[in-house]
């Protein structure tokens, strides 16, 4: 039994998928059959180029042509007939083995590619090259290279740590669980399989070194267990507590249509956090009423240069149309800290977390942010945006960013290009603005908390620090009044406020939620339904008592959660 954090609720057993880079070590030595070597060489060409046009076609559907390019050039990267004829040569002329002999050949391309230094799209042509080189390395040595957009069949991923660009090609039809070594209730694994309701353990230490390829596991993303190699009697538990969860989901999905009002009739909105178009689907399976958040960054994390402004256009109309009338909040550019560009020539900083990253980036790189600002007016004229700017601390920051913004808008007015009416906001992820949120409710149009960062930079604590994890609390009294002062900032200046941090859909927080007034709850896709019966089981004015004494009374998480379920008996888990 391995024990880590529970972060997406749900048991379920499966086979182990280890998504852990193999051993690729090359040897070289001398072969006697040049025929077979040869052989075996264009063989393993050809399995390659086999698994990247079956990736181009995953990715092709799920995030549109433009940004599945980079694997046409993949393919002719190994097409090269000079690339070819040079490893044919080392395997004739001093008779290598054929991994040995792609060895020397990348190496020499790489070394050109390098001496290129002037040439900025040569300089990027490195990492393809390695990509490319790895794979058929793979095949040649006969080992299994890991890659969710290969994955054809059911299987539970165990893996130290999921990235954003891992999960781009994901079929979550075949993903029935993850399990990772990293990891906390914030890490993107947590989030992604929240927003697609499937069962997660994560910050297990050891589960890529203790479970073997193809082993049976089962994960409780309950309790945040895995048990390796259950009994029979053990599988039989598990199965009935899986038919007990597809029959709550059965009971869930008679809410999809119903609107989210509390049993005092108070009416909130439920919105979802989504990460590409393709998340859409699953939004409205859930009955999202909005999107609460779109991080845009998808489009900059999948590609090895910027997108233009008429890809990222595309991206954009595809969202708003598709959830027309309903609004769309899309937030700009967000990288830094834990979501780097390598194509970005960005400096390396002692703490990225707080450094020059999100809004700060867009500022003193305009030019990006002019061409997203462009794209996401246009799209506009679509359905019904929002746009929100990121990691906002000071008032000129913001009233940069929507000079910018303004400045943009003129331009394509005067063009006389079609645009939609748009809402412009801030996220509220440093304490300053939370403090300051009076100030700021003076001059955008909504604002939405993101706890997830928040919580870390009140408490001093990095989230993606495991050692430090304990510290993430989302119901410890100096975030929950901060979390209220923002609230009653926006209602009395007439704004509405919105929370699309992780906690917008925890079942501890939601009453306090509910009590402060918040007006929007942007959570993962698949916390909707559960969002949406409980608070039509709670009672809105009943909770006003509850959040006074919780922020005047407590002061640790424990006496929160012990009053929230006081005051909220049999509700929650």
């Amino acid at each position: 039994m391995l024990k880590g954090i529970a972060a997406s609720d749900g048991i379920v057993c499966g086979q182990v998928y280890r998504l852990v880079e193999p051993d690729l070590t090359v040897k070289r030595h001398t072969i006697t059959n040049l025929d077979d070597e040869l052989n075996r060489f264009h063989q393993a060409l050809e399995a390659a180029v086999s698994d990247i046009e079956t990736i181009k076609t995953r990715a092709t559907k799920n995030l549109g042509a433009d940004s599945a390019q980079v694997f046409s050039a993949h393919i002719v990267m190994l097409q090269d007939p000079e690339l070819i004829a040079a490893v044919e040569k080392l395997i004739r002329q001093e008779h290598l083995n054929a991994e040995a002999a792609l060895a020397t050949v990348a190496q020499r391309y790489e070394q050109s590619f390098k001496d290129l230094k002037g040439n900025a799209y040569m300089q990027e042509r490195v990492t393809d090259l390695h990509d490319v080189i790895k794979r058929v390395t793979a095949h040649l040595l006969q080992v299994k290279l890991p890659d969710l957009a290969l994955v054809n069949h059911p299987v539970i991923v165990v893996t130290h740590d999921l990235i954003p660009s891992d999960t781009v090609s994901v079929n979550p039809c075949y993903i029935l669980g993850f399990v990772t070594d990293l990891g906390g209730r914030t890490s993107h694994s947590s989030i992604l399989a929240r927003s697609l309701n499937i069962p997660a353990v994560v910050g297990t230490q050891t589960a890529t070194a203790d479970m073997p390829e193809g082993s049976t596991v089962v994960v409780n993303g309950n309790q945040g267990q895995v048990l390796l190699d259950p009994s029979e009697a053990e599988l039989t538990t598990v199965r009935e507590q899986m038919q007990a969860r597809i029959a709550n989901q059965e009971r869930l999905a008679k809410l999809q249509h119903t609107v989210t009002t509390s049993a005092d009739g108070v009416g909130v909105t439920l919105a979802a956090n989504i990460g590409t178009p393709q998340d859409i689907p699953n939004v409205l399976r859930n009955g999202a009423e909005a999107i609460g958040l779109m991080r845009t960054e998808f489009l900059y994390m999948d590609a090895d240069h910027l997108p233009s402004e008429d890809q990222q256009f595309a991206a954009y109309k595809e969202v708003l149309a598709a959830m027309a009338p309903h609004p769309v909040v899309m937030r700009t550019l967000d990288i830094g800290g834990d979501k780097p560009l390598p194509y970005l020539q960005q400096k390396p900083e002692a703490n990225p977390f707080m450094g020059a990253r999100a809004i700060r980036r867009s500022l003193t790189h305009q030019e990006a942010f002019r061409s997203q600002l462009r794209a996401l007016l246009r799209a506009s004229a679509f359905g019904n945006l929002r746009i929100m700017f990121p990691m906002i601390a000071t008032l000129d920051e913001f009233r940069q960013a929507k000079a910018i913004y303004d400045d943009e808008r003129s331009k394509l007015t005067v063009k006389q290009v079609p645009m939609g009416t748009v809402k412009v906001g801030m996220m509220v992820e440093v304490p300053a603005a939370a403090l300051l949120a009076d100030r700021f409710a003076q001059e955008v149009d909504f604002m939405s908390i993101g706890t997830n960062d928040l919580i870390g930079y009140t408490m001093a604590a990095d989230r993606t620090n495991q050692d430090v994890g304990y510290l993430y609390q989302p119901y410890h009294p100096a975030i929950l009044r901060l979390v209220n002062r923002v609230i009653a900032a926006g209602h009395n200046a007439g704004i509405p406020v919105a929370m699309c941090g992780e906690m917008a859909g925890d079942p501890i927080a939601v009453p306090l939620l509910l009590g402060m007034g918040l007006d929007e709850f942007s959570m993962g896709a698949g916390s909707i339904l559960k969002t949406r019966e409980l608070i039509a089981k709670l009672n809105a004015k009943d909770l006003q008592s509850l959040v006074e004494t919780a922020l005047n009374s407590a002061s640790t998480s424990q006496e929160v959660i012990t009053m929230v379920q006081a005051a909220v008996p049999g509700l929650l888990k």
